[in-house]
């Protein structure tokens, strides 16, 4: 709303300039332009609202599926771990089994008595249903780790996938949003001395950075994942031809003299001892006309 109010003022003001200069516009021509205007905006502002509450509740269902997968390779590991122990008694009491027998048949090779034989023949047959049945529950048990793995790895294809046409309607919405920004700079040109607004404009910088966020999370083969990765380029391309560039900060060595605000350091075993790369952008750096207009804060993985 305050937007909105320092929007309409910017415009009134753009407006009061022109009929100084031109002595043609009266103030009902101004009103009558500024409604639909003012109508559009107020539209587009309950659009990205009700998209921004959607994509939160997809988030929170992807972090709660998260979890869950978590705790499934947790259990399925604890399941495995006791299939590998039950196994390793079996082996040894096979192996016990084993040499009991080869004794037995060493006491009783003198004496070729038709009891014996069946004895050692009996002796044998539980040694081979022993070790079938050990294969059979091992196979038993990958078979039931994969379809498990396969049914948590649907799950989450479906809710990014979900996830991939919610940030596409959004950036339509953001779309529309430029063209404000568009006409904005346009009524600049009557009124060159005004202070320009970069409220609209970071907001959309801020709605970029989100879903780039996300689809780093998300798997490359997700189903709309590229057009979406299009679109974003595409915004990103009607920023910078409006003067507003987003720098590209995500996966750059970091140094002190950069001029950003860091949020926190994490400890990353998989990077070079003394090695600080940005590993998360939680509010993007804007550049307007080469200058600065927004710090960035971010996230960084310092190898140990």
């Amino acid at each position: 709303m305050k937007m909105k109010q320092i929007f309409i003022s910017f415009l009134l003001l753009a407006s009061l300039g022109i009929l100084a200069q031109t002595e043609t516009l009266t103030t009902g021509d101004l009103i009558k332009k500024l409604k639909p205007l003012n109508k559009r905006i107020d539209d587009l502002q309950n659009k990205r609202l009700k998209q921004i509450k959607e994509i939160k509740t997809l988030n929170s269902k992807l972090s709660t599926a998260y979890k869950s997968i978590d705790s499934l390779r947790t259990k399925t590991q604890d399941n495995s771990n006791a299939i590998t122990q039950t196994a390793n008694q079996l082996g040894i009491q096979i192996k016990e089994t084993g040499d009991k027998n080869e004794g037995k048949i060493t006491e009783v090779s003198e004496s070729l008595s038709k009891n014996s034989l069946y004895g050692i023949i009996g002796v044998l047959s539980t040694i081979l249903v022993s070790g079938l049945l050990y294969w059979l529950l091992r196979k038993r048990q990958q078979i039931d780790k994969t379809d498990f793995i396969d049914q948590l790895s649907k799950t989450k294809s479906s809710i990014e996938e979900s996830l991939v046409k919610e940030f596409g309607k959004q950036t339509e919405l953001m779309d529309s949003q430029l063209h404000l920004i568009e006409q904005q700079k346009t009524n600049r040109e009557f009124t060159p001395n005004a202070e320009p607004d970069h409220s609209l404009a970071l907001k959309v910088a801020s709605e970029i950075n989100l879903i780039e966020r996300n689809i780093n999370l998300m798997d490359s083969k997700t189903k709309g994942l590229k057009q979406l990765q299009a679109s974003v380029g595409k915004l990103k391309d009607n920023l910078s031809a409006n003067g507003y560039e987003m720098p590209e900060l995500l996966g750059k060595q970091f140094h002190q003299g950069m001029k950003v605000i860091v949020t926190s350091s994490i400890p990353d075993e998989n990077l070079e001892k003394g090695s600080e790369i940005i590993s998360k952008i939680l509010i993007p750096q804007v550049n307007y006309n080469d200058k600065m207009i927004q710090t960035g804060q971010i996230e960084v993985s310092v190898g140990y």
